[in-house]
């Protein structure tokens, strides 16, 4: 027997595997159940434009929110990382162990009972949902981040640093203007997998406690789903219809980071 006819003999194998569990799970599957339970669709009509005006827009600003102040937070975390002066190396350390080691919900709870404690319940600015879903969210993606871009920098030969050097530039200028450019450039695609990432996490900002209008996917999707929405019947299809809004987002997400990989995959 050949190789191919080995290779051929062993695939064919694997689909009559998979064949047999998607047989199997038809036939035991209590399908008509799952259809009326999940699959209601004058339910999803009902809910479908609540969770595309409230759910999706607030899920997608606070992602943004979160993405912009992560990414700064990131960039200033990972040069201190770089930094020769060894107490702004040990602060970022701190920082990045710390906020990579607690679980996102946990820093959300922190900030939500933290904050009012040191601040006071009237202070406006850090008493603002906004502003907490930003430093929560945002904090935490920002240790990830400063990871991402302190290789990114790492990736760039040295020799470009020694040659803006050689020209006159002072270190500051030349990592600003010669060596960041090329780092981003390399680290595009991790940073758009850490929006995928945020997009999930989102759906945690109901630790901090909202209004109905703040609600994003999956508290909505949740809500209507246990009848917390006048007007719709308790079912579970509006969580489907929250994961399909979801996709929504992370797809075309996922698409771009491939795209993107591939394009620098022809530039090696």
């Amino acid at each position: 027997m050949t190789k191919k006819q080995r290779v051929t003999i062993i695939r064919t194998g694997q689909y009559a595997v998979i064949v047999v569990i998607v047989v199997i799970l038809a036939l035991v599957g209590h399908w008509k159940d799952f259809k009326v339970q999940f699959l209601d669709f004058h339910i999803m009509e009902q809910i479908l434009p609540r969770l595309i005006k409230t759910g999706l827009i607030n899920t997608a600003i606070y992602t943004v929110m979160a993405f912009i102040f992560g990414l700064i937070v990131g960039l200033i975390i990972a040069l201190m990382r770089l930094s020769q002066v060894r107490l702004y190396r040990w602060i970022a350390t701190i920082y990045v162990e710390l906020l990579r080691g607690l679980p996102t919900l946990l820093v959300l709870y922190l900030l939500a009972y933290a904050i009012p404690t040191i601040f006071g319940n009237s202070n406006k600015f850090f008493g603002n949902f906004y502003v907490l879903v930003t430093l929560g969210l945002g904090s935490v993606a920002a240790a990830y981040m400063s990871e991402t871009i302190r290789a990114g920098v790492q990736a760039v030969p040295k020799g470009q640093m020694e040659a803006a050097r050689t020209l006159g530039m002072p270190p500051g200028r030349a990592m600003i203007s010669i060596i960041l450019p090329q780092a981003f450039r390399i680290i595009i695609p991790p940073l758009t997998n850490e929006v995928i990432l945020l997009v999930k996490d989102s759906s945690l900002v109901y630790a901090l406690g909202f209004t109905s209008t703040q609600y994003e996917l999956t508290f909505l999707g949740q809500t209507a789903a246990s009848g917390g929405i006048t007007g719709i019947d308790a079912n579970s299809s509006p969580l489907i219809l929250a994961g399909v809004a979801y996709l929504v987002i992370t797809l075309p997400l996922s698409q771009a980071v491939r795209a993107l990989e591939r394009k620098q995959a022809k530039r090696r």
